[in-house]
């Protein structure tokens, strides 16, 4: 655990020992314990308590001659804790040298953490809330889930707060009493919004109890909260916080006001009034405004370095890259020397090579033991001699070179690799093998027994065994029968790996060899003896090849370095298969004849304290340990009484370099000092792969340096620069150093990036070693290896300080006094955040501090970086335990956060639990980090608390943008004149000049062209519509039509007068269309309006009965069934039924012919209003006159080429826009006969619609995005199926969606390529589009019928990318495809005949050039005529339907649709020769998001989402108070549901430069979607405030 001293300290004097407790006075002692009371009953704050407490305490302190206590904080020599408390057991006389005051540096780090939490006491955070399934996901092994009864509790803590909120406001500044209240209730409401909003589960909360409270002092709180508000914003003359970045102006009003479907409430966001609302007019008391307030509230000082003076408004939207701060911290030094280590002895009668050590012993001494296992009880199992060691490994060599052979060819020839698979826990046989291989000049490569197809990083030893070229691997006979097996009965090949052999080394067929045959003893040499493999922090893995010289030399080196002498008894506890237990355990043990007591790691986690008792018992002169092995004996040596370490002449600690090391060091010497433990016998090594040995400090007879010891500042350190102890005392490191250099080294420390410089003497930088010991290169990687084995360290003059390579460590350190070498972190630990560095290890230490032991297990957790938006980000993943409840995670989260913060000066980018034993775990133990980076990246971590913190960390977004003065029109027109663009103008064919046999055209009104082809054509069939089965539900004839309406017109006549509004509330059928002529005979006019869906009336009915109230209609036309409906029990539940306008139904009226049918007097009269809710939330009616309808029909007769001898197919909803017109109007205008198919059927069959189209031999059919969703998603997988049925769409010349939004290309290509299969044209598919102001503006026919020749149909629509960047500056900028930040745009279809468009400037009303985006405007003969009162805003829209251009064509009349697009003339040709110009929609006005200065379209921002996980099914955003919410549907297993919100923040950061202020998961379904396919945004959004939603997850991003 990284040590920093601290304020932690004088907190440490302050603790009364118990010893120190007893001699203070009584009522001291009482004082001291109200003091208590009162800081957990929250009456008094963290900072009070400890001033008043430190004043009870200050005359009972020993003060240094008039040095005030607070002063003595961390004065090291002048207060080492002995001068401090003369009564505690500290004052142990000890050796001068020997580490005396810093036992306590574990606890010291903790102190440190506490102490900087203590300041940030008063800062709290929204907890995320979550549903109570989430809750319960417990562990892999099943660990008792936590607990979930929360409720019981939070009543009980917002009782206890009653007494909080009638405290005055204005205590001091900032009204802390206020705040803390307001923070603490919102702690305390319910966490799970499903116990909040039913009172159904068992011990959820009802409705009423929270209301009940909220009443409770409700006036209180609100005044005192709107004070609060008031103060905060008014105080400080600023406006409120904006955590996007926009304008002070704009962020008081952050919403374009819309008005929801509902209400009406008015939209003011008003300071003054007593009860804050929100931009939105909801009062502040549901939970989720409250989360988004106090989130806000946490974001007053977003830590964003201050914005330059001006922003160019360039494409290229820079990042914000920081500047280095002048005033960081600079080395001073001077260059440093390089280090050289004494010279490497000269032994006499040392063995030329190791096999020939082995065979002398074995020779000689063959009863020596050499080796002695271990089983999981600690008993030994068997010893190995060093004789059997000899014969063993001699049959073994035999065995593999002579006995093993493929067609009479020996399977392996000297040099060849074979793979060691050995369980831990056979060191013997492992041996024997390493040994055999050795003997037979054969290369062992150990790997880790595989022990599932999926282990972490397994795929990536399989790629180092078949990059080594590896054929056979040798195991043991009982690991064999352990390993996964296929159903033949072998070794299943695991994933990524090669082909293997399998071999048993302690089977029958290892043979005796025959007397003459010897292994071949040479000198040590060149050639490769071992490949060691390494993990990468990618998770890559590499070998790293050792030479028979160099594992002589390493051996030797290590002899001298450890003194150790022939027959020494040496404790393992590490892994024999490589580093330093290999090193020490198998290789140089043998050198010099020495018994190695192996201790597996089974028995470790069974009895943490077997290597001590191994020690007593065998009387080891050295034990090989890791700083965890001494942590965990610390935890269970309670037990053991008689036991003694003085048989220890050398405790190696392998993992020295590790920067916490020394707090188990320290911690292991306090407590078994007193069992025979000499602290000169700890030695700190540090070692690394390629390098091997680097350092070690020597055991106490070599007359050395006293060890020593840096208390170094981490803002130091972050700048890669020593500093000894600031004034900064809560971000220290402490480290020890780890010896000397090896003998015959020369090491140096170098810059970690770029050219290998020298480091000045106070720089830390990377260790290389240059000597015989180091590995030689990463077998088959001859690039890395020239980097890292290779590297040529030079002088700050650019020359190389010495001929030799030198071999990077991968140690991040720098020489001391005493040349004695210290290591602060290592490569693979290191995050660059900003351009500072932190260690890993060190971020670790930081958040196991926080409660040690208590919430986090040590050992469980990971720390790694991710890249996001150019820049490192952190992230912390820790295993909970299972015990631990959502309160004490979300507790425990903040505080980690907020330590971190304080000591390393750097944020948190994302922190997650995960359920106890869930993370991927290395071979011993340990947590696999580059697999546990790689699940996170992945959305596979399957999290169950997270906690982003971006507006914290993310400091590089591109700056606001800040709107320029707008270009007056008369300027742009000029401009664009210069740069010879025309201006984007558009038109459809005249209608005047096209002249075709059109009848119909003599009538006026639709009515009448209904009754003249009742007389001329009766019989004709004009509609068929088709029931779920497929089959003919109903038809109606010409004749038949005209009937039925005069039926419902008789019926009327008498009732009501002309003009009379009327709502039809029809299911699709023929039923809607009689009563709507029915209804135009009768001179009355005809609303149609969605029936209520009977099983979701709460929601459908509302609407109803606001378009009937809204129309003004006095009377509703029906079928008996929905009739019966609209006046149940349920609907009465939802609305009021007793204001319902009078109801008929239609089902049974009598036959009656009507006298006088009623003439209107003018065309321009009303003919009907067209209802519709728009994707942002308004109800909006149009008027369309008589004139109008006629237009329109007209018009699309001509763009479809539509006779009545044809079919047209219509899968769409009849109720509004486009869809209403071809069901009721089009069909009867131009004599075809409509297919009609309610999309309603197509839930219960999704084949119905193509199946008809097939059946029906349809040319021309007209379908809605979510039709074709439908079919995409449900048909996918079925086109077999359906071409067995004999469907076949090659009939199909143009299948239009109908729409009012940009295209969706993805949609539209996957049901072309799906249906490709049947027969459908790819170029068939294409878009309509049209709005409130104008149903049709385009649509795209493809090439038909007589006219195909002449080519009237137009060119295919056109596809182009644009910069997405660019959009957002509303902007258009083509790019090539596939470029970055490239986004698709189809062309909208080809506008209809007798229309005009054109592209205005939003702001200054001027015409635009082409390919410029603007509001796209319409001008035609069947432009609807206005609004039938938008519900609530009936003065903002008069200018819709009749504004005129500013500059230019000042005289045309135009209608605003509302939607942003450009036109753009491509190099087609129309039928008349004339250029085609294309029309591209961008989206909707209404919907765009204003962010940081710029625009956005949600659709972008939602498509990034849902390509983010394969689990998102849908997604919506849209903004409150300036935070971007992005509400996800997770298909999936509710344990996905938090994987999805660091991955949505980070597309979104990467691809839309914005932060994500709420992340909620719904299930699929939640997001509400209009008939037409479209998302309704602020429905949902109404819905997220008004907390309905019942959400699986919703995260606050900090």
């Amino acid at each position: 655990m990284a040590e920093r001293t601290s304020t932690g300290l004088l907190t440490m004097m302050l603790e009364p020992t118990p010893a120190v407790a007893m001699t203070l006075p009584a009522e001291v002692r009482e004082k001291l314990a109200e003091l208590e009371l009162e800081l957990s009953e929250g009456d008094i704050t963290q900072k009070g308590y400890e001033k008043k407490r430190s004043k009870l305490l200050a005359p009972y302190i020993p003060q240094i001659q008039g040095v005030d206590p607070s002063l003595q904080i961390d004065n090291r020599i002048q207060a080492s804790p002995q001068a401090v408390l003369p009564g505690s057991k500290l004052n142990k006389s000890r050796a001068a040298n020997t580490r005396d005051e810093r036992f306590r540096s574990a606890d010291l780090h903790t102190e440190a953490v506490q102490a900087a939490l203590a300041k940030y006491k008063e800062r709290k955070m929204p907890m995320p809330s979550k549903r109570r399934s989430v809750l319960v996901q417990s562990s892999v092994e099943a660990c008792t889930p936590p607990d979930t009864s929360s409720a019981s509790e939070d009543e009980g803590s917002l009782r206890r707060q009653g007494r909080l909120t009638t405290s005055t406001p204005y205590q001091g500044h900032g009204h802390p009493a206020v705040e803390h209240w307001f923070n603490r209730v919102i702690q305390g409401s319910s966490t799970s919004s499903s116990a909040s909003s039913t009172s159904s589960h068992p011990g959820g909360r009802s409705i009423t109890n929270t209301t009940a409270h909220a009443a409770l002092n409700a006036n209180a709180a609100a005044t005192a909260l709107a004070d609060l508000m008031a103060h905060t914003q008014l105080d400080n003359h600023s406006a409120p916080p904006d955590v996007t970045g926009l304008s002070e102006r704009s962020s008081l009003h952050a919403e374009r006001s819309q008005v929801a479907s509902v209400r009406g409430v008015s939209r003011s966001y008003n300071h003054h009034t007593s009860v804050m609302e929100t931009a939105d007019g909801v009062p502040v008391n549901s939970r989720v405004s409250n989360k988004i307030q106090q989130l806000l509230n946490t974001l007053k000082r977003p830590k964003r370095p201050p914005l330059r003076e001006f922003f160019v408004d360039d494409f290229e939207e820079l990042l914000d890259v920081q500047q280095p701060d002048p005033n960081q911290p600079k080395p001073e030094g001077q260059q440093m020397s390089p280090l050289e280590g004494e010279p490497l002895g000269v032994v006499t009668n040392w063995p030329p090579s190791l096999p020939a050590a082995l065979q002398r012993w074995g020779t000689t001494h063959p009863k020596s033991p050499c080796l002695t296992a271990l089983d999981n009880a600690g008993k030994s199992v068997y010893t190995l001699t060093y004789g059997k060691l000899w014969t063993r490994s001699q049959k073994l060599a035999y065995t593999l070179l002579n006995k093993l052979s493929t067609r009479n060819e020996p399977l392996l020839v000297p040099g060849d690799r074979v793979a060691l698979v050995f369980p831990n826990n056979d060191p013997v046989m492992f041996m024997v093998a390493f040994y055999g291989c050795l003997l037979a000049e054969l290369v062992p490569v150990p790997i880790e027994v595989p022990l599932t197809r999926k282990d972490a990083g397994s795929q990536q030893i399989g790629f180092l065994l078949g990059s080594c070229g590896v054929t056979l691997a040798l195991t043991t006979d009982a690991c064999q029968k352990g390993l996964p097996k296929a159903q033949t009965g072998e070794v299943v090949t695991f994933k990524g790996w090669p082909r293997l052999l399998w071999f048993v080394t302690d089977g029958k067929h290892v043979v005796k060899p025959p007397k003459d045959w010897h292994p071949p003893i040479r000198e040590a040499s060149n050639e490769i003896a071992y490949i060691e493999y390494k993990t990468s922090k990618e998770g890559s893995t590499m070998g790293i090849t050792v030479s028979h010289s160099v594992m002589l030399a390493h051996c030797h080196a290590l002899t001298q370095a450890c003194c150790y002498t022939e027959a020494e008894t040496i404790t393992n506890v590490l892994d024999f298969k490589r580093e330093a237990g290999l090193w020490h355990g198998v290789l140089t043990s043998v050198m010099n004849r020495m018994h190695v007591i192996s201790i597996p790691y089974s028995l470790m986690k069974v009895n943490p304290l077997s290597w001590i008792q191994k020690v007593h018992t065998y009387k080891a002169r050295v034990a090989v340990v890791k700083s965890r092995d001494m942590h965990w004996s610390l935890l269970a040596q309670r037990d053991q009484r008689d036991i003694s370490l003085s048989s220890l002449r050398m405790l190696i600690v392998a993992d020295g370099a590790n920067p916490w090391s020394i707090s188990s060091c320290d911690a292991f010497l306090n407590v078994f000092q007193a069992r025979g433990l000499r602290p000169e016998v700890i030695c700190p090594c540090a070692s690394s792969s390629e390098a091997m040995t680097v350092a070690i400090r020597r055991p106490p007879e070599m007359g050395v340096p006293p060890p020593g010891k840096a208390v170094l500042s981490m803002g130091g350190l972050s700048h890669s620069v020593i500093r000894v102890d600031t004034e900064e005392k809560l971000s220290v490191l402490t480290v020890q150093d780890v010896g000397q250099v090896m003998p015959g080294a020369l090491i140096c420390v170098v810059r970690v990036e770029g050219t290998p410089y020298l480091c000045q003497t106070d720089e830390v930088g990377e260790i290389c070693v240059s000597s015989g010991s180091t590995g030689l290169a990463y077998y088959g990687l001859p690039g890395m290896t020239k980097n890292i084995f290779e590297t040529i360290p030079i002088t700050l003059s650019g020359v190389p300080i010495s001929d030799r390579p030198f071999t990077r460590t991968s140690l991040l350190g720098f020489v001391g006094p005493d040349s004695l070498v210290f290591v602060v972190g290592k490569m693979d630990g290191l995050m660059v955040v900003s351009g500072r560095r932190h260690n890993a290890d060190d971020v670790v230490a930081t958040a196991l501090a926080v409660e040690p032991m208590k919430f986090v297990y040590r050992g469980r957790i990971a720390v790694f970086s991710v890249s996001v938006l150019h820049d490192e980000r952190i992230v912390v993943v820790a295993e909970q335990r299972p015990d631990a409840s959502e309160e004490d995670s979300f507790q425990w989260m903040s505080r980690v956060l907020q330590a971190i913060d304080s000591i390393h000066q750097v944020g948190v980018y994302c922190l997650a639990l995960v359920p106890a034993n869930t993370l991927p775990k290395a071979p011993l133990g340990g947590i696999h980090i580059s697999e546990t980076k790689q699940r996170f990246l992945e959305g596979a971590l399957h999290p169950c608390n997270v906690l982003m913190c971006p507006h914290t960390c993310v400091t590089n977004l591109p700056k606001p943008r800040q709107k320029q003065p707008e270009v007056g029109p008369a300027s742009m027109i000029v401009g664009n004149l210069v740069a010879g663009k025309r201006i984007a103008q558009a038109c459809g064919r005249d209608v005047g000049q096209l002249e075709d046999n059109d009848q119909a055209r003599k009538f006026l009104y639709i009515q009448d062209v209904l009754q003249w082809r009742a007389q001329a054509t009766p019989d004709h069939p004009l509609f068929l519509v088709l029931n779920a089965k497929g089959t003919v539900a109903s038809t109606a004839s010409c004749l038949q039509l005209h009937k039925k309406a005069e039926r419902v017109a008789a019926a009327l006549m008498g009732r009501l007068n002309t003009g009379d509004h009327v709502a039809l509330v029809y299911p699709p059928g023929v039923d809607l269309i009689a009563t709507f002529y029915g209804c135009l005979y009768a001179g009355c006019v005809p609303v149609t309006v969605r029936p209520p869906h009977p099983q979701n009336l709460a929601t459908t009915l509302p609407t109803v009965k606001m378009i009937v109230e809204v129309s003004k209609s006095v009377c509703i036309l029906t079928t008996q069934a929905i009739m019966k409906l609209l006046k149940s029990k349920e609907a009465a539940a939802a609305v009021d039924i007793k204001s319902w306008p009078t109801v008929m139904d239609t089902d049974d009226l009598p036959r009656k012919k009507i006298s006088q049918m009623y003439k209107p007097p003018t065309p321009e009269m009303l003919a009907y209003l067209d209802f519709s809710v728009s994707t942002t939330g308004i109800l909006a009616g149009v008027k369309m006159s008589h004139a109008a309808t006629s237009a329109l029909c007209r018009s699309i007769k001509l763009q479809c080429e539509l006779y009545p001898s044809r079919q047209i197919a219509i899968c769409l909803d009849p109720y509004c826009g486009l869809g209403f017109a071809l069901w009721c109007l089009c069909s009867v205008y131009s004599g075809h006969q409509s297919i009609l198919v309610p999309p309603l059927e197509l839930e219960s069959n999704a084949s119905l619609w193509l199946a008809a189209v097939s059946q029906y031999k349809v040319r021309v059919t007209f379908c809605s995005y979510s039709v074709m969703e439908m079919c995409t998603k449900g048909l996918g997988s079925q086109t077999e199926a359906l071409r067995l049925r004999n469907v076949n769409l090659s009939c199909v010349r143009t299948c239009m969606v109908v729409a009012e939004e940009r295209p969706r290309i993805t949609l539209t290509q996957s049901f072309s390529k799906i249906f490709k299969d049947l027969g459908l044209s790819p170029r068939a598919v294409s878009t309509t589009f049209g709005c409130r102001v104008n149903v049709a503006i385009c649509l795209q026919p493809n090439r038909l019928g007589k006219l195909a020749e002449q080519g009237t149909a137009g060119p295919d629509p056109t596809t182009v990318y644009v910069d997405m960047r660019a959009l957002r500056h509303d902007r258009v900028r083509l790019v090539e495809r596939g470029s970055p930040h490239s986004l698709p745009l189809m062309e909208s279809g080809k506008i209809l005949p007798g229309v005009k468009v054109i592209i205005a400037n939003t702001e200054t009303k001027g015409p635009l050039g082409d390919s410029h985006l603007g509001e796209i405007w319409v001008s035609s003969p069947h432009n609807a005529t206005g609004y039938y009162t938008v519900y609530g805003e009936e003065g903002l829209h008069a200018d819709h339907f009749n504004t005129k251009l500013s500059f230019g064509d000042t005289q045309t009349v135009w209608a605003r649709t509302g939607y942003l697009g450009f036109l753009r003339r491509t190099e087609l040709t129309d039928a008349s020769g004339e250029r085609h110009d294309a029309l591209y929609v961008v989206g909707s006005l209404d919907e765009t998001l204003e962010l940081r200065g710029m625009r956005y379209h949600p659709i972008d921002i939602e498509t990034s989402v849902i390509r983010s996980h394969k689990s998102i099914a849908e997604c919506a955003v849209f903004t409150w108070t300036n935070l971007l919410v992005v509400v996800v549907e997770l298909e999936g297993s509710e344990q996905e549901a938090l994987d999805l919100v660091a991955l949505v923040t980070n597309v979104v950061l990467e691809e839309h430069y914005l932060i994500v202020g709420v992340v909620v998961v719904v299930d699929p379904g939640v997001i509400p979607i209009n008939s037409r396919g479209e998302k309704q945004r602020m429905h949902l959004r109404d819905g997220f405030l008004a907390d309905q939603l019942d959400p699986i997850y919703v995260a606050y991003n900090m």
